[in-house]
């Protein structure tokens, strides 16, 4: 059992983490340009979301590398 100042906590960090996979989701929706739609990158997993956004920073990468435009 919790008590009440603990469960505020527990709320509160919950209410970051579901901010951060939001963001991050919308993030991606718009790294992807539309390739990503922002509920399909809220359905993937831990996991998924980690591997999506190392191919957002390898793009990201090689656009720089290149000179090519990135907006």
């Amino acid at each position: 059992t919790l008590d009440q100042d603990a469960i505020e906590a527990l709320l509160e960090s919950y209410d970051k983490e579901s901010r951060a996979i939001r963001e991050e989701a919308f993030k991606m929706s718009w790294f992807m340009r539309g390739g990503l739609s922002y509920d399909d990158a809220m359905a993937l997993s831990l996991t998924e979301r980690k591997l999506v956004g190392e191919l957002i920073k390898e793009n990201i990468k090689t656009t720089k590398e290149s000179g090519l435009p990135f907006f």
